[in-house]
């Protein structure tokens, strides 16, 4: 298996500026002002390049949502019970959850995929490939073992190329775990160098005075475990969860594929930075969907170079705000594709 994690890195290739290049160039010659339509024009040019496609075609979305639970919850970092994670997720597989909503208005592939939910949960709509009962507590002990680190990556990769098999031309990757915020400030703080003060914000809830509880919590877990700089699979087996292992790993097979990946909110954006870790170039293959309210992720977001396409407020997760940005990416790739050049139009250009 790690072999096999190893390879799909190692086979991602930059993504192609001649593409870019001559999308650019095809943009320019459109019945418009150049640069009128801003960032359309950026996304059309980074699909050109991902896909290594002049006016590339981006079909139907992918949206995994991977569901585990956490150790560290039992720290009082979250303003939910873990038994809340279990009980979205029976939300998730009967219609009712925020992204069941937005995937049906985007005519999405959705996976719901149970990597470590601290109880057994069934359903023929359930994708069960449980590494562990949770992760542990990484404030008394790591997270995880190196090895349930690897696996995690896997099953994140092999979810990935289920949904590109079946033809989803754009992936995103959601979550559910209650405590994830904590997991997730850790990886972004450590491994972007930024202060937990600064990453860590309300999650779900909670007050002020469990904020700054969960600040020092994160701050001594980090001590205590003390992960290795330069190290990314010891980084998530200290701090991490078995979600944004596995949002790290379908992100990396994504860009293996040529397949470009739709940043969600906070935890999503925490295995885009582990993704990138792993290797650099996985980042040119990611879009910002949007900015959460998390502090953190404006900071995880200017780490990878990304700028957001939407700014709503949210701090849900799921895949949600993705989801809501995907007809923005669908609009700047029909653009490519069907606007008139001035040629055709018979329509003058600038003198």
């Amino acid at each position: 298996m790690e072999e096999k994690v190893y390879s799909v890195i190692k086979s991602i290739e930059p993504v192609c500026e001649e593409s870019e290049q001559k999308q650019q160039e095809h943009l320019n010659s459109l019945t418009k002002p150049v640069g009128s339509l801003g960032a359309l024009e950026d996304l059309a040019v980074q699909l050109a390049g991902i896909s290594a496609q002049v006016n590339p075609e981006i079909n139907t979305p992918g949206i995994i949502v991977f569901a585990s639970d956490h150790g560290i919850s039992l720290e009082g970092v979250s303003a939910y019970p873990q038994e809340v994670t279990a009980q979205m997720v029976r939300n998730f597989l009967t219609g009712g959850a925020a992204i069941n909503v937005f995937s049906k208005r985007i005519n999405a592939l959705l996976e719901i995929v149970d990597i470590g939910i601290a109880s057994e949960l069934t359903g023929p709509q359930l994708i069960r490939r449980k590494i562990a009962y949770g992760t542990k507590n990484f404030l008394l002990e790591d997270a995880m073992s190196e090895d349930q680190a690897i696996q995690s990556i896997w099953i994140g990769m092999e979810r990935a190329k289920n949904l590109i098999d079946k033809g989803a031309g754009l992936l995103i990757l959601g979550e559910m775990g209650i405590g994830n915020t904590s997991p997730s400030s850790a990886i972004i703080a450590f491994l972007t160098g930024c202060e937990v003060e600064t990453v860590v914000g309300l999650g779900t809830g909670i007050e002020e005075i469990q904020r700054l509880h969960k600040i020092q919590v994160i701050k001594n877990a980090i001590i205590y475990r003390q992960p290795l700089k330069g190290d990314p699979i010891n980084v998530l087996a200290k701090i991490g969860g078995f979600e944004i292992g596995a949002i790290a790993g379908s992100m990396l097979y994504a860009a293996s594929r040529k397949i470009p990946i739709l940043l969600d909110g906070f935890i999503s954006t925490a295995g885009a930075v582990l993704a990138a870790e792993l290797n650099p170039l996985a980042a040119q293959y990611m879009i910002a969907g949007h900015q959460s309210a998390e502090p953190g992720h404006r900071l995880a977001l200017e780490y990878l170079n990304k700028r957001p396409l939407l700014h709503l407020g949210m701090r849900l997760g799921e895949g949600s705000g993705a989801a809501l940005s995907y007809p923005l990416v669908a609009a700047a790739a029909d653009m490519a594709r069907n606007m008139a050049t001035f040629e055709q139009a018979g329509v003058s250009r600038k003198s």
